[in-house]
C-alpha cells in the first residue's frame, strides 16, 4: 500500500538521488546541483518554515517524492502552496500516486491556492489538469543573484 509521509532524515539520500534524476529529466529546464539538492532536503526537514517534504512510500520503499512550498499571490488575493516537485519512479507511474499526492496536499491545505510549473511536453500535464490546474500563458524569468 502506497502511503505519503513527511520526509525523514534516514530518507535524505535516497531523495537527493531522486532529485538528481528528477532535475537531469526532460520535466525540468534547469539541473540543479548536489548543494541545492543538499539545500532543499535540509530545508524540508526543519530548515525552513516555507517547504515541506514528503516520500511516497510503498510498503518501506520510497518509490518517489514531493516537496510544496508556500507563497502569496497578489495575482490571486491568497495565500499560495507551490507543488515544488513531484517525483514517482518510472515502474510505479501511472499507478495513481502522483493523484495521491495532489489529493493529500489539497486536503493538508483547503483553502490555499494550488500552483505548479511544468514543462509543456510533460505527461504529467494531463493529470495536473484531470486535478482541476489550468494553464497560464507566462513568460517566467528569474534572478538567482549571480
Amino acid at each position: 500500500m502506497i502511503t505519503i509521509r513527511k520526509i525523514q532524515r534516514e530518507d535524505a539520500e535516497t531523495v537527493r538521488d531522486m532529485m538528481c534524476k528528477f532535475y537531469t529529466s526532460p520535466a525540468v529546464m534547469t539541473n540543479g546541483s548536489e548543494e541545492i539538492f543538499v539545500a532543499n532536503v535540509e530545508n524540508c526537514l526543519g530548515g525552513s518554515s516555507l517547504v515541506e517534504g514528503f516520500v511516497f512510500d510503498d510498503d518501506g520503499k520510497i518509490i518517489g517524492y514531493g516537496i510544496t512550498a508556500k507563497s502569496y499571490s497578489t495575482e490571486f488575493g491568497g495565500e499560495c502552496v507551490w507543488l515544488e516537485d513531484i517525483f514517482i519512479e518510472t515502474e510505479y507511474r501511472g499507478r495513481g500516486v502522483g493523484s495521491k499526492f495532489i489529493q493529500h496536499v489539497k486536503e493538508l491545505y483547503p483553502d490555499k491556492i494550488l500552483r505548479l510549473e511544468a514543462e509543456e511536453d510533460n505527461a504529467a500535464v494531463k493529470l495536473y489538469e484531470r486535478h482541476g490546474f489550468k494553464k497560464l500563458p507566462y513568460l517566467e524569468l528569474v534572478c538567482t543573484g549571480d
